[in-house]
């Protein structure tokens, strides 16, 4: 057994640790809140965009558009959303996971995939996975990224697709849907309309003003912004709950370990007192002999 003055120093450290696991806890919680609400408030837009946009891919207009064109996949470019920092539980893995999984389907397909990562968790994966092509990398992207650097990866995937680079855009994300529930998954986003889902916008007469190519072409730049937009809140709520959790999980750990090692010290505490006594008995009673 470990002597009292090891266990303290145990104790000691154990405690130090706890403080900063809950001060990170406390952190989380207070951007998880933030986080949900904004992500909240613009579910809302983003459902109504899909809506719009897989209203307007059926529209005989948009047919013949360069954002609404799907051609056979033989080129990808996936999206993956993860984070700039590690603590987060299984968020990060989760997303290297799917990635790693819609790679090896590409490859098995004969598709071509080229790779936008965001985070640097994600960068630091795709560098180490063998003739992986990434087009672009971004990292310390605040929870509500400004126009200058979300327009550069919304541009970048725009660009590649009407160029014929690439015939697809998916984003692999972490779907915020509690704070206890959060889910990987993968999303098109280009071409615009692709996603299937309820239409609850009346497109029976569609007007387009001023031409249907000048609606057309703002229309599904701002709607698929929409979304790529809503991944990124998406992603950083579940970021920081997945990462509130495991800071709660690391701090209620270190409350058992103090008892265990409080414990421990006072049984040691115990066997050296009554080791004591005994030697002074012993002591005694070769005295009186």
């Amino acid at each position: 057994m470990a002597s009292t003055q090891v266990l303290k120093l145990r104790i000691r450290s154990v405690k130090n640790t706890k403080q900063i696991t809950k001060a990170m806890q406390l952190v989380a919680a207070s951007k998880m809140r933030r986080a949900q609400e904004t992500t909240k408030a613009s579910a809302p837009y983003s459902l109504t965009a899909k809506q719009m946009l897989a209203s307007l891919s059926r529209h005989k207009s948009a047919k013949g558009h360069p954002l609404f064109a799907k051609r056979t996949i033989k080129n990808r470019l996936l999206i993956v959303i993860a984070s700039d920092k590690g603590l987060a539980g299984a968020y990060n893995n989760n997303i290297t996971k799917l990635y790693a999984e819609e790679l090896q389907s590409d490859a098995h397909k004969g598709i071509h995939s080229k790779t936008i990562t965001i985070g640097r968790k994600a960068a630091m994966f795709a560098s180490r996975i063998k003739d992986v092509d990434v087009v672009g990398f971004y990292e310390d992207i605040p929870d509500q990224p400004n126009s200058n650097e979300f327009k550069a990866i919304l541009d970048t995937a725009r660009e590649k697709f009407l160029a014929r680079e690439v015939d697809a855009v998916d984003i692999i994300f972490t779907e915020f849907i509690s704070g206890i529930r959060q889910e990987v998954k993968t999303i098109r986003v280009l071409p615009a309309g692709f996603e299937t889902v309820d239409v609850s916008v009346d497109d029976e007469n569609p007007l387009f003003e001023p031409s249907v190519g000048q609606v057309l072409d703002a229309v599904a730049y701002r709607l698929v912004e929409a979304q790529i937009f809503q991944a990124l809140l998406e992603a950083r709520a579940s970021e920081h709950s997945m990462r509130m959790l495991a800071m709660k999980n690391a701090t209620d750990n270190a409350t058992d370990l103090i008892d265990d090692l409080t414990l421990a010290m006072n049984k040691a505490r115990q066997g050296a007192i009554t080791q004591e006594l005994a030697e002074i008995s012993g002591g005694v009673e070769a005295i009186n002999v």
